[in-house]
Order: C-alpha cells, then sequence, then structure tokens
C-alpha cells in the first residue's frame, strides 16, 4: 500500500485535464469580449478589468493565507482571475476604484473563501460580487456610458438608456421608447451602451465557440438558455407585437449572452448530469423572462443564475444517474 488515495473537493476534471488548463481556456473565450469592451468603452473598461482582476488575486492570497494557513495559496488555479474578470464585466466603464475593490472582497470573500475556496462556493462568485453592488451602489451600477470608441472618458462619460432599459418602457406602454431602439445590427456587434462585457453578443458567441472546441464546456446550458428565452419572448411578442418586442432584441441585450455562455456553465454551481442542465438552463430562462417583463430590474440574469445555484443540488438528486445493475422500482 505505498499510493495513497487523495479525495478531494469539486470540481473534479479527467482526462489529463486540469483546474489550470480549463481556467486558461476560459480567459482565452473572454478576451473577444475584452477587446470589444475597450474598443467601444475606451481605456475605463481597461482600468475596470485590471482594478477587479488584481483586487480578486489580492484578497484570495490574503484570505487563504490568514483562513487556511496549512494550504498554499490558490490563486495559481486562475480561477481568481477569471472571477475578476466575470466582474468587471458586470460593471459600467466608468465604475469608481474603491467599489470595484468593494465588489471583488465580497466575491472573492463572501462568494468563494468563506466557504472553502474553489470547489465548495454553492454560489457563482462574481455574481454574488455583482448584486451586492447592484444592491448596494443602485445608481452608479445602472449609470451606463454611451460607446465612444477610444475617445470614451473614464471619469465623464456621457451616460444613456440601454436597450433592456427601453424594452422595460415599450412593456409599460411608452411607444416612443421604440423609435430609441438601436438597431440589430448595433447590438449583435456591441455598440450599444451597458455594461462592458456584455455589449457585444459577437465576440460572446466566439468565445462559447472556443469553450466547445476545447471542450471545456458542453453546450447543453447555454442553448437551453437562449431556447427558453427565445420562445417565451416570441410568444409574448406574437401575442402582442406592441407592447413586447421582437426575440432577438431580447437575445442581444443585457446580459443573457454573457450569463448563459460564461456564468451559469460555472463547474461548481451547475448540475452535472446532461439532463440536470437542460433543465437548470430552462429554469434560468424562464426566471430571467419572468424578471425581465415583471420584476423591478429591467435585467434578470444574474438574479436567475443565482437562484438556480441554489436548486443545483436538488436537481443533482433529482438527475442523478442510476448505479450499474440497479432494478428500478
Amino acid at each position: 500500500m505505498d499510493q495513497k488515495l487523495y479525495v478531494t473537493t469539486s470540481p473534479h476534471v479527467h482526462c489529463g485535464d486540469t483546474i489550470e488548463r480549463n481556467m486558461r481556456w476560459v480567459i482565452w473565450a473572454l478576451m473577444p469580449a475584452l477587446f470589444a469592451s475597450f474598443w467601444f468603452f475606451g481605456v475605463g473598461a481597461l482600468i475596470v478589468t485590471a482594478t477587479s482582476v488584481v483586487s480578486c488575486l489580492f484578497f484570495e492570497w490574503f484570505i487563504s493565507r490568514i483562513m487556511y494557513t496549512t494550504h498554499r495559496s490558490s490563486i495559481s488555479d486562475l480561477s481568481a482571475v477569471i472571477t475578476g474578470i466575470l466582474l468587471a464585466f458586470n460593471m459600467p466603464s466608468n465604475m469608481p476604484l474603491y467599489m470595484i475593490v468593494i465588489g471583488a472582497l465580497v466575491a472573492i470573500g463572501v462568494g468563494k473563501m468563506v466557504f472553502g475556496g474553489l470547489g465548495c462556493n454553492p454560489f457563482n462568485p462574481a455574481l454574488v460580487g455583482r448584486v451586492f453592488l447592484l444592491i448596494s451602489f443602485p445608481a452608479k451600477m445602472t449609470s451606463w456610458p454611451v460607446p465612444a470608441g477610444f475617445a470614451t472618458s473614464y471619469i465623464d462619460a456621457e451616460t444613456g438608456a440601454t436597450p433592456l432599459n427601453l424594452i422595460g418602457q415599450i412593456a409599460g406602454g411608452n411607444s416612443a421608447a421604440a423609435d430609441q431602439l438601436p438597431s440589430l445590427g448595433d447590438m449583435f456587434m456591441g455598440n450599444i451602451g451597458g455594461c462592458i462585457g456584455e455589449v457585444s453578443a459577437l465576440m460572446l458567441i466566439i468565445g462559447f465557440v472556443i469553450l466547445l472546441c476545447s471542450r471545456v464546456i458542453t453546450w447543453h446550458i447555454p442553448v437551453a438558455i437562449i431556447a427558453t428565452v427565445a420562445a417565451l419572448t416570441g410568444i409574448m411578442w406574437f401575442i402582442n407585437p406592441v407592447l413586447y418586442v421582437n426575440p432577438l432584441y431580447h437575445l442581444c441585450s443585457g446580459g443573457l449572452m454573457l450569463g448563459a455562455i460564461f456564468m451559469a456553465t460555472d463547474y461548481v454551481t451547475s448540475p452535472m448530469s446532461t439532463k440536470g442542465m437542460v433543465w437548470y438552463g430552462i429554469g434560468i430562462g424562464l426566471l430571467t423572462v419572468i424578471i425581465r417583463y415583471f420584476g423591478s430590474y429591467p435585467e434578470g440574469m444574474s438574479f436567475a443564475i443565482l437562484i438556480m445555484n441554489a436548486v443545483t443540488p436538488l436537481i443533482n438528486n433529482w438527475c442523478k444517474p442510476k448505479r450499474f445493475g440497479e432494478v428500478k422500482k
């Protein structure tokens, strides 16, 4: 018995893969969206992203040194880098630096390390930080600079309404808001106001293709979310095209693509089985549409993912594969 069997916490990746390898692929997949954020929002997007990443790395190193003194620092697995990028992608490009640091502290400290670190957190850390900032600083988190390319100012950027705000106004009976909606082409490319990482559906889809080709994720969760949102908003549009916009506007606006591709697919907080992933995605899509149409917030993706994160253990239990040889009762 010279060899010992070590049982560790999730996520467990087989076939010779490592956590670092998968995290590197996710970082590469996020680069097109980061480039688009710089292209449309200028240096402010880079300042927000760099501040968020550095803060997340520092807090993970600092907390691991204090709470888990017997373990090596976990920053080498690159998960804190991804948390920092995703947290930044959920902020406007004019976010004050101290708010970014607070969000990073909540994301890493409350959303991740307090549960035991990577593999133990029940909720997506970046979304925990994002929702905390949205509740604590709603004015800053809902003040989106209008994209003006490299000339966009970090401090004195001109702000404006996002497509989701306009969609909400249309559903509320303000028909004049329909004339202010940007074209689907601008929304697909990213030439719209919003959080820095969610505006360009094209770049996020490119990232999705990278993740699929590298086999870091499967298609089940993103496709289930997008198909559910498209189906439900399509039904509403068919019933009343005056109050409810074309489903393509919903698919290209807000954090739908970013959440479906990069946040809902988190290994730790999503179901393990294929069947569970599909139901998980359907639940996120359903909650997103309900919050967008009937909630107080124009965007419901973050809340929907966090709610379904809490339901993930139940989905895993419900969709548990049968043991080999088990007799069906």
